[in-house]
């Protein structure tokens, strides 16, 4: 239930909690811009998935995921953010103040920095949404324990994919890798150390194959069914385990009533050549993966952050200074 609280109303709300929604935090916060984050249903974003993140500029040692994440919350305590752990349920961007409705409360500000990330693509298969979360997963780093010497299958052939089995390979028993094209579309740093990997565990790629069918025995899965793009033919594998990293779909639909979307993808850059973070309404831009369609990396999700904080500073000092702004509590 909405808490039902007097209209209080901010300079900038920040939706999303990733490497954009932390760093335009921390610029918002730095340019004394009045400013509430709210996080969303997973704090720290997709980036949390990621076991080890070695091209982050100044960790030469590599850093997980998570622990990036918490260096950059840190990061935002220090200043005076105010974070809320909500989740938006709807918004109305029609009125003079940005509205926002969450499942605890109701938010109001003058401008809007949509940070909101992607969400995993799956393979929308029969029987697919059964075993989500009890065989089927989207973070190796979260489940991958659970299958300790057992028989896994990864899905895709990214930078992701790529990741999961390279984890996975220290934990289980064997990997079957399922691209649906002739070659990996992976960093080449990435490829390479899969095929090392591949001399010392038991890895098994199958290129220009999709999975078909989901096979279970007793409410468990024991195999999946997959078919080459070449000839067609068939093959049975017996997996207790599947691990989808076939993309991701920026987290847009709640807002493509105000906003305009192409490809699921919230356009920026809007007819302002001076914003280039800006939507189609002054006022409200966006940063990070629910935007960017074509690099998708955390450290230009963390720059575009930063510029969607300086285009909303520009746009708070343009409009009129005679509206009263308050925190929200």
């Amino acid at each position: 239930m909405i808490k039902k609280t007097k209209k209080k109303i901010v300079q900038l709300i920040i939706i999303g909690s990733g490497p954009a929604g932390y760093t335009a935090a921390i610029y918002a916060a730095r340019s004394n811009i009045k400013t509430i984050l709210i996080t969303g249903p997973q704090p720290g974003g997709q980036l949390i998935q990621t076991n080890e993140i070695e091209n982050w500029p100044g960790n030469y040692n590599s850093i997980s995921g998570i622990k990036l994440m918490e260096r950059m919350l840190l990061h935002v305590k220090k200043f005076s953010i105010n974070i809320i752990d909500d989740i938006i349920q709807s918004v109305n961007f029609s009125r003079s103040f940005f509205e926002i409705t969450g499942k605890i409360n109701q938010y109001f500000s003058q401008s809007i920095i949509i940070a909101t990330g992607s969400y995993t693509k799956f393979l929308n298969l029969p029987k697919e949404n059964l075993y989500i979360g009890k065989g089927i997963s989207t973070c190796a780093i979260c489940d991958g324990f659970f299958y300790k010497n057992q028989i896994v299958a990864v899905v895709g052939g990214g930078n992701s994919a790529i990741e999961e089995v390279i984890y996975l390979s220290n934990i289980v028993k064997k990997i079957y890798l399922i691209h649906r094209r002739n070659k990996f579309k992976a960093d080449k740093i990435l490829i390479d150390r899969l095929y090392k990997k591949m001399k010392e565990k038991n890895i098994i790629i199958y290129f220009d194959s999709i999975i078909t069918e989901i096979l279970d025995y007793n409410n468990n899965i024991n195999g999946i069914i997959i078919q080459s793009k070449i000839d067609n033919t068939l093959l049975n594998l017996k997996i207790t385990g599947l691990f989808i990293a076939i993309g991701h779909i920026p987290n847009s639909q709640i807002f493509s009533k105000y906003i305009d979307i192409k490809n699921n993808y919230v356009k920026i850059n809007y007819k302002n050549t001076n914003m280039k973070t800006q939507t189609n309404i002054p006022g409200i831009f966006a940063a990070g993966d629910v935007s960017d369609s074509i690099y998708q990396q955390a450290i230009t999700a963390s720059a575009s952050g930063c510029m969607a904080a300086i285009d909303a500073e520009k746009y708070l000092n343009n409009i009129s200074k005679k509206k009263t702004l308050f925190n929200i509590n």
